[in-house]
């Protein structure tokens, strides 16, 4: 599903939210209506056909059950706004609001230059650190690493991420990201991505020794159905873009941090070991 600032139809998105969530389980109308607290079962529907329109608690209602948070919910407040507004001079207005929200966390759809971004782990972090260093030299940004890395590798980043348009120099002379965040389309993403998680894996090992206070680990070992397997798998997705949202918000940035979501098989599947044995 694409990233909400891409989209200018509140009805549009709502729907795309709806069949996402419906290609991985049994969502329903019904759910997505009790959800946002609606007590007619066809509410959101009716919404989105565009026989309904959403109150401003229903606004605020709809956006948290789809697990809208920080400038995702601002965005879709405006969002709702420009569509339902009556006057051309309120409809200008929400648009605006939605351009003003967009540019500042809009997301970059890389191809080429994808698969280069994700080749080594200090690419992401060299783009989110350079900018806390303004003036810094690639040695000094280098120390700042965990594990620490060579300045012939910081400069190499940093060659690469102002090439790729993904740093870029303000009027003041100092590095800042040209958007928040980083996207591919779907299989490209999917396939660059392999890598960096093996990268990122390795790196979460030694962080284990790291004082408690600025590291958190912990783990469940379950038995699951493919049906409870996917409704964590839309939890999982769910809590990823309210961390994304919470963190493209943060205008006192200390530190450079890696949060890895897993959640990967222990056994083969034995209902197919029941079948091979029939």
């Amino acid at each position: 599903m694409k990233p909400i600032v891409e989209y200018d139809d509140f009805r549009k998105y709502m729907r795309d939210f709806y069949e996402d969530r419906k290609r991985c389980s049994a969502f329903s109308w019904r759910e997505f209506s009790k959800k946002a607290g609606f007590s007619s079962p066809s509410y959101m529907k009716v919404v989105c056909d565009g026989k309904s329109k959403l109150s401003r608690i229903g606004v605020e209602r709809t956006g948290e059950a789809m697990g809208l948070v920080g400038f995702e919910m601002d965005y879709f407040r405006a969002m709702v706004e420009f569509g339902q507004a009556e006057t051309e001079s309120k409809k200008k207005s929400a648009y605006e609001n939605m351009l003003a929200i967009a540019k500042v966390h809009k997301v970059r759809v890389m191809e080429g230059d994808l698969f280069e971004f994700y080749d080594s782990w200090q690419n992401p972090v060299v783009r989110e650190l350079a900018p806390l260093m303004p003036g810094a030299t690639p040695g000094e940004i280098a120390k700042q690493c965990y594990p620490e890395i060579s300045a012939a590798e910081v400069q190499q980043s940093l060659n690469f991420l102002t090439k790729a348009g993904l740093l870029k120099k303000n009027n003041d002379g100092v590095l800042v990201q040209s958007e928040t965040s980083v996207k591919g389309t779907p299989d490209a993403t999917r396939l660059a991505l392999r890598g960096m998680h093996r990268m990122m894996s390795k790196l979460a090992t030694p962080a284990i020794d790291l004082p408690v206070e600025e590291r958190h680990f912990s783990g469940i070992t379950m038995g699951l159905s493919r049906e409870s397997y996917n409704k964590i798998e839309n939890l999982l997705d769910e809590f990823r873009r309210k961390i994304v949202a919470i963190a493209a918000e943060d205008k006192n940035i200390e530190q450079v941090y890696r949060l890895n979501l897993q959640l990967f098989p222990l056994t083969k599947n034995m209902k197919e070991r029941e079948n091979e044995e029939v």
